[in-house]
């Protein structure tokens, strides 16, 4: 690790399931953070080694970056890639996340969300949870919806719906190999493949019911989403559906929105592109937080504002 990046981890309790959560941090070393960035992992990935070059170079930009594994992966409690509820999944890193934003160093910074692929659905579920509570979002080739290539026949789907509340952590999802679909750079596969934390095989039954419902929810509502958000989507997508997050980007209410698609690039843009294409979204990315941090924290003014209006409003009602 860099010398002038501080990294901490730490198990927190899951409030739903009572499970032990893996969580970490990656901070400047050498001075206070500009903004917070929460980040929100892809299905069967992790935190602390798949996300590290993600946090790496947000931590060199002067952000200070957080990072949860789901209940079922990474290095967290639960049956390995089993996701019983995705609502509870969803308040496990509300509930940390939110934790982190009240501690009393961190009231007054402005928190941003950034979530990749299955993160991006978690990302817009915690929008939905507390609507004005996030600063803006980053969504790297979001699961609005699963690519219809990845997914059973209707026929075949409806029938493991059914199963799922039978057999839910059976391994009998027919899905092609996501390492495959996903990543380009033939040297990421390999460091993939040797991550003892990463799901591999086929999705549990029960999981992928609760991720197909989740995107299912958000495929209904896309024009709920509101808050300031940039999607960056690889063209040549086999795993997420680019079109959706394009349907996202033109459905939202959101008055700050970015869509950017880089013809070409594959599903994993972050972590298993070539070199070029990753430097290239992550300048968009760090590029979009950097515009907004440098207009300042609206949030906080605003609700200032309230509270200024709140007493006012008290003084007058007391003469």
């Amino acid at each position: 690790m860099d010398s002038y990046i501080r990294y901490e981890e730490e198990f927190v309790r899951s409030s739903s399931s009572g499970l032990m959560l893996f969580t970490c941090r990656w901070l400047p070393g050498d001075q206070e953070p500009k903004a917070l960035i929460f980040l929100l992992h892809g299905y069967a990935m992790e935190s602390s080694i798949s996300m590290k070059g993600t946090a790496t170079r947000l931590v060199k930009a002067g952000y200070g970056v957080y990072g949860i594994d789901y209940i079922g992966h990474g290095r967290s409690g639960g049956l390995h890639g089993y996701v019983p509820s995705f609502d509870d999944l969803v308040d496990d890193c509300s509930s940390h996340f939110t934790t982190v934003c009240e501690r009393e160093e961190n009231k007054e910074r402005m928190r941003y969300l950034l979530g990749e692929s299955m993160g991006g659905t978690v990302a817009i579920f915690l929008h939905r949870k507390m609507p004005d509570f996030w600063d803006g979002a980053v969504l790297v080739a979001p699961m609005c919806k699963i690519a219809d290539g990845l997914k059973p026949n209707p026929i075949v789907t409806a029938f493991l719906r059914k199963l799922s509340y039978i057999i839910p952590t059976w391994k009998i999802v027919p899905t092609p190999d996501i390492i495959d679909a996903a990543v380009r750079d033939p040297e990421a596969k390999k460091q993939i493949l040797s991550n003892p934390y990463w799901v591999k095989g086929w999705p549990r039954l029960k999981t992928a019911e609760q991720l197909l419902n989740a995107t299912l929810s958000i495929e209904k509502t896309l024009n709920e989403v509101s808050l300031p958000f940039l999607i960056v989507h690889g063209g040549d997508d086999k795993v997420t559906d680019p079109s959706i997050s394009k349907l996202l980007y033109e459905s939202a209410s959101s008055t700050d929105k970015t869509f950017k698609l880089y013809p070409g690039m594959w599903h994993a843009l972050t972590y298993g592109e070539l070199l070029e294409n990753i430097d290239l979204v992550f300048k968009d990315i760090i590029g979009w937080l950097d515009k907004r941090v440098a207009r300042g924290n609206l949030r906080v003014e605003k609700e200032r504002k309230q509270v200024e209006d709140n007493l006012k409003l008290g003084s007058s009602s007391a003469c």
